[in-house]
């Protein structure tokens, strides 16, 4: 399985050179395996998608996480989406209010873009998961809620007995008390549970988490004790706000390293990086 980043910011693109070694373009990221290939995510960094990402491959996947602006604000300008013949299957969560074609056509027609849903060229199939476990390709792939405002899922994606978990929007942490003691009842704990590799939400210092509680995201200690409790192997800490710049994201880091010590490697999420399970 070959994972590579493309988007790691949250809430909306930031551009220019205070952004530069960790990126600014929102959530997306690819993964391949036997010549299949998934796309995680719809935001900004989508549009850096280039024809030998699809690696020849006649299908492509995309798993949509949930339908806030910055998670599908890239589909539009996704190639795939407009190459005749080539078969795209896109997976939202399902809502009780409108199905998921409804809720992207607001975004894929006028006024907010020139081009509806109904004429892309590609062959475009919609499908809507909950709760649900499905395999395309060499992947297995687990989705359920997760704790985020609006419809959301996270996905956990096995291939060849590597797990990779993404949970980009996630706040673990809303509770009476923070996170629940009983593990059974935390969001998103069986997606995450021993994966080789999380990619999880650390939009927040402890600091700022105070003054956004109840806002979807999570603080940077948080996903660390998520991750902790999960048991993962690795943790990638992504959707850094977009007032933060490298200098304050490195910050962040450092003083989470020094002031616990965590069982697993953990690491800035950065667009470009590639990872190989």
């Amino acid at each position: 399985m070959k994972i590579t980043i493309r988007g790691v910011r949250g809430s909306i693109p930031t551009s220019g050179p205070e952004t530069d070694i960790y990126g600014g373009n929102t959530s997306s990221a690819l993964v391949f395996d036997e010549g299949w290939l998934l796309v995680l995510d719809g935001g900004s960094g989508l549009q850096q998608f280039k024809n030998e990402d699809k690696q020849g491959v006649k299908r492509i996947d995309v798993l949509l996480t949930h339908l806030h602006l910055d998670h599908i604000q890239g589909l539009g300008f996704f190639k795939a989406l407009f190459e005749p013949g080539m078969e795209v299957h896109i997976y939202g969560p399902a809502s009780s209010a409108d199905s998921l074609h409804a809720r992207l056509s607001r975004y894929l027609s006028p006024p907010l873009f020139p081009v509806r849903i109904r004429d892309l060229p590609c062959n475009l199939i919609l499908h809507e998961v909950e709760k649900s476990s499905f395999e395309i390709g060499p992947f297995k792939i687990d989705s359920d809620y997760v704790i985020h405002s609006g419809p959301t899922v996270g996905f956990r994606i096995e291939s060849n007995g590597a797990v990779f978990t993404y949970i980009p929007d996630h706040e673990p942490a809303l509770g009476l008390s923070g996170m629940i003691n009983d593990v059974k009842w935390i969001s998103g704990i069986d997606l995450a549970r021993n994966a080789d590799i999380l990619l999880h939400d650390a939009q927040y210092t402890s600091k700022e988490y105070k003054t956004r509680y109840g806002w979807g995201h999570s603080s940077m200690r948080d996903a660390l004790q998520f991750a902790a409790i999960s048991k993962v192997k690795r943790l990638l800490l992504g959707h850094h706000d977009p007032s933060h710049n490298d200098e304050k994201l490195e910050a962040m880091l450092t003083d989470m390293k020094k002031q616990t010590e965590y069982p697993f490697p953990f690491e800035l999420a950065k667009e470009g990086m590639v990872i190989a399970l």
